[in-house]
C-alpha cells in the first residue's frame, strides 16, 4: 500500500497496543494539515541502486509530526538517522542503473498529475511474513481533534 514512513523499525504488532497510547498523545497535539504530492525525487543507495519517490509538499507538517512521533518512540530513529535527517516521501519503486533512474523520472514526471489529500491519520501497519507480506492496517491515530478508528 502506497505510505510514508514516519518510524522506523517499529515495533511487532504485539506490542502496537502499548505504542498506540504514546503515539495518541504525540499526534493528538499535531492539527491535521493539507499535502501535495508534485515531483518526482530519489535516493542513491550506493552504486547503481535508487529509491524513486514522490515528495509531498509542504514537507514542514510532516517533518514536524515525525518529530512528534518520534519524541513518543525514540527508539524507533531510523528514518531521522540520515545526515539531511528525516525526508518525507511516498516511495514509487527501485531502479538499477542512474541512465534508466533519469529517464524513469523523466517520464514519469512529465505524465504526473499532482495530487492532493488532508493528513487527518496516522496507520499503525503490519506485516506477515512471505508469502502473507501484505500491509494491513491495524488501526487509525487521529491527529488533532479528528476522531479516528480501528480495523
Amino acid at each position: 500500500m502506497p505510505h510514508i514512513t514516519m518510524l522506523y523499525p517499529f515495533r511487532p504488532r504485539s506490542e502496537f497496543e502499548a505504542a498506540a497510547g504514546a503515539l495518541s498523545a504525540a499526534c493528538g497535539a499535531i492539527p491535521s494539515f493539507e499535502v501535495t504530492l508534485t515531483e518526482f525525487g530519489y535516493f542513491c543507495h550506493g552504486g547503481s541502486s535508487y529509491t524513486l519517490w514522490l515528495a509531498p509538499e509542504p514537507a514542514e507538517p510532516l517533518v514536524r509530526l515525525q518529530a512528534a512521533m518520534l519524541s513518543a518512540v525514540p527508539e524507533c530513529d531510523e528514518t531521522s538517522r540520515y545526515a539531511g535527517g528525516f525526508t518525507p516521501h511516498l516511495s514509487v519503486g527501485q531502479v538499477r542503473e542512474a541512465g534508466k533512474m533519469e529517464r524513469l523520472k523523466k517520464s514519469l514526471q512529465a505524465a504526473w498529475q499532482p495530487l492532493s489529500f488532508r493528513v487527518d491519520s496516522v496507520s499503525m501497519i503490519w506485516r506477515g511474513d512471505p508469502p502473507d507480506d501484505v500491509f494491513r492496517v491495524d488501526r487509525l491515530i487521529p491527529l488533532g481533534g479528528v476522531k479516528g478508528s480501528a480495523t
